[in-house]
């Protein structure tokens, strides 16, 4: 025979579980302190300037 199970505990408890699983993804997502943030951006913009002083042509001219 089958377990008997109580349809109102075991959604509450799929609810749980699911508030949970999004929790972690936000810990990921937003969890880095306002330093942090600050230090990847300024790293982004750091390989943005460095890429773009050893281009070949630059933008302005291309022989417009």
């Amino acid at each position: 025979m089958a377990e008997v199970i109580n349809l109102r505990r075991a959604r509450k408890q799929k609810k749980r579980q699911d508030k949970a699983a999004k929790a972690a993804a936000n810990r990921i997502t937003f969890g880095q302190s306002k330093s942090d943030k600050a230090a990847i951006e300024i790293s982004k913009e750091r390989n943005i300037r460095n890429l773009d002083g050893h281009k070949r042509e630059k933008p302005d001219e291309q022989g417009e």
